[in-house]
């Protein structure tokens, strides 16, 4: 007997003639709509009789929710690898990680060759076919860097870029019957889709054994490969030969292909609504049973299995196997450890990434990453510049899926937040309302960073920072407790997370009460930056004296190596009344020569508007921030010196004084509430020595205070620049209560023994 355990799953064959197009559509939503798994189609490009195969994937995908596709099996001679690629990882993307790949060496040469394709031998067409994954498999691979080249004799890649990377880790199922095609499955494959009318008794297990053979050969567990059997059959009263007769005879049958056979898949070839419908209700379901009980019985272990690849990807001191049950983990080697592993600015290599969904989960898989070695990242949307919502070999716990916006009152305008929502969410769903919350200058932060930070916005000097309007959190402690604290209940663990709350524990959600944000004047002005001092010089100057509805951020850029020294104001009236918005933009237009001005009256979701998250960081960021009491003649020569350099090759000053000035300091953990600007600059060069030694020339007579998100210098008088003594004092003694082990220690940590 040969079980190789997997998931058992069932799926249709379909004819996809042209003569009723709608015909084979309307099987393959049957299909789903009966409780099957898998659709596929013959495909036969040289047959005119036929609908193209791809063609009618891609509009299956868009009649269907959940059935996987696969072409069964797609002609590769006439169907380009590289393009054959980035086809299925699009529609993939676009069906939600729905596609599957059946690939051929191609038959009927005579029609092949008859559409101009250059006819192969047998041995030819499987190095095709060999190559042809290789290529697939290559432009599938966007954690690599750099062009790709396959240089094979029938096809080649010779300077691709990469991508785009499928929505899930699509299997490329092979057809075949001879043993060459078979060890090419061993080696490279994930399926092995023969078709029941064309085997004889005995080839099943001959395969199986010299599929088995090839994958051990590659270093490769044989129970990676899946088995799939297209199958085809009459529902009859009476028994009768092969799958002829009534459904228990069918499952008989499949059982014992199952448990004997290794066949996970089985796929009916039909064309027949009444025999898709008997296979689904009465057959799928028996057969899963009779398996299941079979492998209780003999104790097969069931699931998925992880190839010896990406075993050898594992770090050291994690114990994978005892990962809580209902948390998703990703492994180095996944498909989805790419979108995972890096943040905005800073490519990480944690050893597993951990996905809870629900607060329980988020306090199980805290408990089982305090029990692993190495750091322990906690991300909730990863644009943080910082970069230190990732790591190198640790845990990373993602709140990414608690991410829900809710209004929990009309009257107060209380609304809570998931922390791994992003405020381009919160703001399009606020914004129907006519509601906002100051938020950042980019849709894709996430909730959980900045309202635990701080919150310095666009709409900054009218309503504060983000943590000013917070009324509660809901957060589990390094302990596993789950605390709702508030001004009444908890509240000094309340002050402390306003400020400082990636040091106590992990926040699942936040509740804030929004403002009510008409219509605000949107404003971009780009300058020439030749004279950087006076440029910021009067900029500062006028948003200083500006009335608080209005808040800039302005972005400089040296020049060199031919470029323009560029600075670019994004600006916020925050009001409707466009007459006074006028007037203050002209007097801001004067701070510099002005190559381009925009300016729109749009909603708040308009300037911090949703945006996908495609985060894929370099090396580690380099960056210095400070806090800015007021600019003066000094300090403007200070930083326009920097800017020139080299040691800087961006700098960014964001107007924070305002409404945000008006809370006492000793009201949350971030106690800076005199400065008028966040400065910050990011090393024009690789190393950091150059922009630390720099800044801290610059900061000691400038600057008072810095704003953790943007400041990466690791060393410990940081912490004394983050958080005045009396303030770190009260965080000391908070950490001694809820994180006493300092199992949040990578948020410039506080540590509880002072």
């Amino acid at each position: 007997m040969t079980d190789y355990g997997h998931e058992l799953r069932f799926g249709t064959f379909l004819t996809p003639q042209n003569a009723d197009p709608q015909a084979s559509v309307e099987l393959a939503v049957l299909t789903e709509d009966a409780g099957l798994d898998l659709v596929t189609f013959q495909d036969h490009p040289y047959q005119p009789s036929f609908l193209d195969t791809w063609t009618l994937l891609s509009y299956v995908a868009a009649r269907t929710r959940r059935v996987h596709l696969s072409g069964n099996v797609l002609n590769v001679p006439m169907r380009p690898p590289a393009v054959l690629a980035r086809a299925a990882a699009s529609l993939d993307l676009l069906s939600g990680g729905r596609v599957e790949l059946g690939l051929g060496a191609g038959a009927f040469w005579d029609a092949i060759e008859a559409m101009g394709v250059p006819r192969l031998t047998p041995g030819e067409a499987v190095d095709a076919l060999d190559e042809a994954i290789d290529v697939i498999r290559a432009l599938w691979d966007t954690d690599g860097r750099g062009p790709l080249r396959v240089d094979g004799d029938h096809h080649r890649l010779a300077g691709a870029k990469r991508g785009p990377a499928p929505a899930h880790d699509i299997g490329i199922w092979v057809g075949a019957l001879k043993p060459r095609m078979l060890r090419l499955i061993g080696r490279k494959a994930d399926g092995w889709l023969p078709s029941l009318a064309y085997l004889q008794p005995g080839d099943l297990g001959r395969g199986n054994a010299t599929i088995d053979e090839s994958a051990a050969g590659a270093g490769r567990d044989p129970r990676e490969i899946r088995r799939l059997l297209n199958i085809g059959g009459r529902f009859t009263p009476a028994p009768g030969g092969g799958l002829d007769g009534p459904p228990e005879q069918w499952v008989d049958a499949l059982t014992r292909y199952a448990l004997e056979d290794g066949i996970g898949t089985f796929v009916l070839a039909t064309d027949d609504p009444g025999t898709i419908r008997t296979f689904a209700e009465q057959v799928a379901p028996a057969v899963r049973d009779a398996v299941a009980a079979e492998r209780a019985t003999s104790g097969t272990a069931a699931g998925p299995v992880r190839s010896a690849a990406a075993l050898a990807k594992r770090a050291d001191g994690i114990a994978y196997d005892t990962v809580p049950a209902d948390v998703t983990a990703v492994e180095p080697g996944d498909r989805a450890y790419t979108a995972l592993r890096s943040t905005y600015m800073r490519r990480g290599a944690p050893g597993v990434v951990l996905l809870p969904r629900t607060t329980p989960q988020v306090v199980d898989a805290l408990g089982w990453a305090r029990e692993q070695h190495g750091p322990l990242a906690v991300r909730s949307g990863g644009h943080g510049i910082s970069g230190r919502s990732t790591n190198d070999g640790g845990v990373l716990l993602d709140v990414g899926a608690l991410d829900e916006v809710t209004v929990v009152d009309e009257a107060t305008r209380r609304v809570r937040l998931g922390a791994g929502a992003t405020w381009g969410k919160v703001a399009a769903t606020l914004a129907p309302r006519g509601w906002a919350i100051s938020s950042g200058d980019y849709g894709g932060v996430g909730v959980g960073g900045l309202a635990t930070t701080g919150g310095i916005g666009l709409l900054g000097r009218s309503y504060g920072l983000t943590i000013d309007h917070v009324v509660a959190y809901e957060v589990v402690t390094a302990d596993g407790t789950v605390h709702v604290v508030d001004a009444q209940r908890e509240p000094e663990l309340f002050w402390g997370l306003r400020g400082a709350g990636g040091n106590l524990g992990v926040v699942t959600w936040v509740e804030i009460e929004a403002a009510e944000v008409p219509d605000v004047v949107y404003a971009t002005m780009t300058f020439d930056a030749s004279d950087p001092v006076r440029l910021v010089e009067r900029w500062s100057r006028t948003v200083r004296d500006a009335p608080r509805q209005l808040t800039s951020f302005l972005h400089l850029q040296a020049g060199g190596g031919g470029r323009q020294p560029l600075a670019q104001a994004m600006t916020v009236w925050a009001d409707d009344d466009t007459t006074s918005a006028v007037t203050v933009l002209e007097e801001l237009l004067g701070a510099g020569p002005v190559l381009d001005q925009r300016a729109s009256l749009t909603p708040y979701s308009g300037v911090v508007g949703p945006v996908a998250k495609h985060h894929d960081g370099g090396a580690p960021p380099v960056t210095r921030s400070g806090l800015l009491p007021t600019m003066t003649p000094a300090a403007a020569a200070d930083l326009g010196a920097l800017l020139g350099s080299g040691e800087a090759g961006l700098m960014q000053l964001r107007a924070t004084g305002g409404a945000g000035n008006d809370v006492a300091p000793d009201a949350t953990a971030y106690a800076h509430r005199h400065q008028e600007l966040v400065v910050s600059a990011f090393a024009g060069r690789t190393r950091r020595a150059g922009l630390d030694d720099a800044w801290d020339r610059l900061a000691h007579p400038h600057m008072d205070g810095l704003y953790l998100s943007f400041e990466t210098d690791p060393r410990a008088e940081r912490l004394l620049d983050a958080f005045p003594p009396l303030t770190l004092d009260r965080l000391r003694a908070l950490k001694r209560t809820y994180d006493p082990d300092h199992v949040f220690d990578q948020n410039f940590p506080i540590d509880p023994r002072g």
